[in-house]
């Protein structure tokens, strides 16, 4: 059975690899800007859609704001990228925004921003799996009747591939994602060279009215959308981050790679952006779904509710002369929108690590496995996306309304964060040259820091009550089990210091070692075990038996007598037929009696090798082991009995154990007083 598991381990993650192959799993610009850049790039699909929703809620005049919604989103997006290509050249280690915050602002800032990151990287698993689904679902209908499993089951295949290594990832991923964006400026060449042409191109939806929106609003309500809108559509700036994460992903010179991988970013997903929200603007295009609480109408005043996502149409609508384009299209932005997770799969377990470096997280997270990923930190980003897709039943437009609102607050602070940066920098500096250039990065920084507050502030007014306040409440809970578990390891670490001043005191050592051999019948691993304890020289040494039933008991003692053998058998009775209580009962007892003595209790173990075969065996002993390892002054010792089972596990080549591997970087922490 164990050979079976490591086939299929083998199958689906590959051959282990050594810690010496790190040097391979670096990415040049080529493969990291699919593997970092399919979020970003990705938003184009849902992020327009997401204004026309909110826009639609004021009426059909609503829709003429459309240009200077996406116009104010492009502007963001901008700044947010010429922004972090300050922060990626400042900071290589793969802290991010958390390392800023930690650096410049305080371990609290830096936490704030981690929660947020990491709310934010599930929510974009999420809600890229669930828009793509939905966006698939167009083409192919057995897709949208059973959209929760499909999205389940792409969370899980991310989740294989993923563990098989960035490098193996990113090489899968740079197809799709160079096929997207290639689709996408073919859509748009395509469509403005028949707009030029003077085609009449109208979306299926241009002639739908809204039912019971015939006046729309206005004043201070229509304000407020518009702004909603505009939160909505800033989407468009999530994955943008997740580069500053994955600095150390990139091939030397590092910062200076991610940096131009964050410009191609920019650059490109702000044209596709543009580009679809102008044709959809164009075309007429609407979009609505049950949870928006619009409804459309035809010319005959029939119900309209299967409407097609926004990219949908306007492919349909700009390809109808070549529908073999529009299958395509429609396939790779269900492609991408799925691969877009990847950004999340490779940010937040890297995240995970450096939180774990610094005693924040379990330090199982800052572990690698056997293909050199933090496999960890990726099951976790799986099962928890799950839970969220299965929660809100795939739907794209309830999730996104928890979205973004992390992305921001870490935008936010780190841009602050930086701007101190640059302060403590130039107050040292005295080279003319590198004053300026630092002045413009902190002038950058700035303006980034305040656009994003604002917007920040946006989001949280427009958004709050519309599911935004989830995520809020989960970056909280977040913040407080991660102190909760630095405290821990502080108290740990604290505990356990050895004064510098320290030497071995001989009236700390025990008086007397007092050993008791655990049994229950006369066979070879209760000799075994006696030998044992024998050969350690304690000072005392008995044997112990629970008697549980009278007859067995007697027998025991009489056969015990017959043997001859040179122990003190003790049968401690249990008129409850309890096991584990009589033996902690005696071993206190011993304790009491002699404070400074140590009892040693030896407890016989079969060793199987079938894995049903722990079920029938051993029980006893892990229950008594997990309750004696909380008695003090008690020494705890297993010795095991190889049964035939296990020969077949015998001379199998040791596999890699999960901490085998480690980070080679990590953030530096101005707050850790006691090293662990």
């Amino acid at each position: 059975m164990v050979k079976v598991a490591d086939l299929v381990k083998r199958l689906l993650v590959g051959r282990a690899l050594r810690s010496a192959q790190a040097h391979e799993q670096l990415l040049p610009k080529r493969i990291a800007l699919p593997v970092f850049a399919s979020d970003a790039l990705s938003s184009v699909a849902y992020a327009p859609q997401e204004i026309l929703i909110t826009l639609g809620i004021a009426g059909l005049a609503a829709y003429h704001f459309t240009p200077w919604i996406a116009l104010a989103v492009v502007v963001i997006l901008l700044t947010v990228v010429a922004s972090y290509r300050q922060n990626v050249r400042a900071y290589t280690s793969g802290g991010g925004d958390f390392e800023v915050a930690t650096e410049n602002l305080g371990s609290n800032y830096g936490l704030v921003v981690a929660s947020a990151l990491m709310v934010d990287y599930v929510l974009t698993v999420a809600v890229s799996v669930s828009s793509g689904v939905e966006n698939l679902g167009a083409a192919v209908p057995f897709v949208a009747e059973h959209k929760v499993a499909t999205a389940v089951a792409i969370v899980a295949l991310l989740t294989v591939l993923n563990l098989r290594g960035i490098r193996e990832a990113g090489v899968a991923f740079a197809v799709p994602t160079y096929a997207f964006m290639i689709s996408v400026f073919g859509l748009m060449l395509w469509g403005g060279v028949r707009l030029a042409l003077g085609a009449d191109l109208k979306a299926s939806t241009a002639d739908l009215t809204i039912i019971g929106h015939s006046t729309g609003l206005g004043g201070f309500a229509l304000i407020f959308l518009l702004l909603r809108a505009f939160s909505s559509g800033c989407a468009a700036l999530t994955g943008v981050e997740a580069i500053s994460n994955g600095v150390p992903a990139f091939r030397k010179p590092k910062g200076k790679n991610a940096a131009n991988t964050l410009l191609a970013l920019g650059v490109l997903a702000a044209t596709m952006f543009a580009g679809i929200t102008a044709l959809a603007y164009v075309t007429g295009a609407k979009f609505a779904d049950a949870a928006s609480g619009i409804t459309f109408a035809d010319s005959k005043g029939n119900v309209v509710t299967n409407v097609e996502p926004v990219i949908a149409q306007v492919a349909h609508t700009v390809f109808s002369n070549f529908t073999p384009a529009f299958y395509f299209i429609t396939a790779m932005t269900a492609l991408i929108l799925v691969l877009a997770a990847n950004t999340a799969f490779n940010g937040f377990p890297v995240l995970a690590s450096v939180l774990a470096q610094n005693r924040y997280l379990p330090r199982q997270l800052h572990t690698r496995g056997d293909r050199l990923a933090f496999s960890n930190g990726i099951v976790i980003l799986a099962t928890m996306a799950g839970l969220l897709i299965y929660a809100f039943h795939a739907e794209t437009t309830r999730l996104v309304q928890l979205y973004i609102v992390g992305v921001f607050v870490s935008f936010t602070i780190s841009q602050t964060g930086m701007v101190r940066h640059w302060n403590r920098l130039l107050r040292t500096e005295t080279d003319a040259k590198k004053r300026a250039q630092m002045g413009r990065s902190r002038v950058i920084n700035a303006f980034g820091g305040t656009v994003t507050g604002l917007v920040l502030i946006v989001v949280l007014i427009t958004k709050f009550t519309h599911g935004a306040w989830i995520a809020c409440a989960a970056m909280a809970g977040l913040f407080v089990m991660m102190r909760g578990i630095r405290r821990h390891y502080d108290n740990v670490a604290a505990e356990l210091v050895v004064p510098e001043d320290a030497q071995v005191d001989e009236s700390m050592l025990p008086a007397r070692n007092h050993a008791i051999v655990l049994l229950s019948k006369i066979h070879k691993p209760t000799l075994r075990a006696l030998a044992y304890a024998r050969a350690t020289r304690p000072s005392t040494l008995e044997a112990i038996s629970v008697g549980v039933d009278t007859d067995e008991a007697r027998q025991l003692q009489r056969d015990w007598e017959e043997r001859g053998i040179p122990v003190p058998l003790k049968i401690l009775d249990s008129p409850y037929r309890e096991i584990t209580r009589p033996v902690l009962e005696y071993v206190k007892s011993l304790r009491r009696r002699s404070p400074r003595d140590v009892v040693t209790v030896f407890i016989p173990e079969y060793v199987v090798g079938h894995w049903w075969e722990h079920l029938l065996h051993n029980q006893s002993a892990l229950r008594l082991k997990g309750r004696l390892l909380f008695q003090p002054g008690v020494m705890v010792t297993s010795v095991p009995w190889q049964l035939a089972s296990s020969d077949r596990l015998r001379g199998r080549p040791e596999s890699f154990a999960p901490g085998s591997v480690r980070r080679p970087y990590a953030v530096p922490r101005k707050d850790d007083q006691v090293k662990t």
